[in-house]
């Protein structure tokens, strides 16, 4: 079945919270307790121990499988407009155009020459900007656009673009 990379991802929080489930009934039905003048037989729960372990197999294949699969589309899929750059690059390249973003634009902020207040003496020291803070503010907002620009392109691979995905989910 096709899918495309959020609903992948929204498959496999299910998947994972099948397991979680099946972990939790399995740990309240696989042992009980029993007072010793109580018949055991009249207390115990359900549970069926290979029936369990083979839904638990078969649902962690199946997130093997869903995290192949996106693993491979965000190798192999390029966003349009980037110079050929995988999904995955553009994922670690996000968090690094954010830091340079709130770089530049506190770059940008700053004042040519500003006072420090200084307790430890009478000396008045300033903070002066070593830089152009025009040119910072023209950086801040052609970086901004660019970082604008692949959140675009990755929510539109994320949504529109699609991966095969066989699951057998149970």
């Amino acid at each position: 079945m096709r899918y495309t990379s959020s609903e992948a991802n929204k498959l496999l929080k299910g998947l994972e919270g099948r397991i979680a489930d099946l972990k939790r009934r399995e740990n309240k039905s696989r042992s009980f307790n029993a007072a010793s003048i109580e018949d055991p037989e009249d207390l115990r729960p359900a549970y069926d121990f290979e029936e369990t372990q083979k839904q638990l197999d078969a649902l962690e294949h199946d997130v093997r499988t869903v995290k192949h699969a996106i693993n491979v589309f965000n190798v192999t899929h390029t966003l349009p407009g980037f110079d050929d750059m995988t999904i995955d690059q553009a994922l670690v390249y996000l968090p690094q155009l954010s830091n340079r973003v709130r770089k530049l634009q506190d770059m940008a902020a700053a004042l040519p020459k500003e006072r420090v207040e200084s307790f430890r003496s009478n000396i008045i020291d300033y903070v002066i900007a070593n830089y152009d803070i025009d040119d910072a503010g023209k950086a801040y907002h052609a970086e901004q656009e660019k970082l604008k620009a692949i959140q675009l392109a990755l929510d539109a691979a994320n949504s529109g673009d699609t991966m095969e995905i066989d699951v057998s989910l149970m």
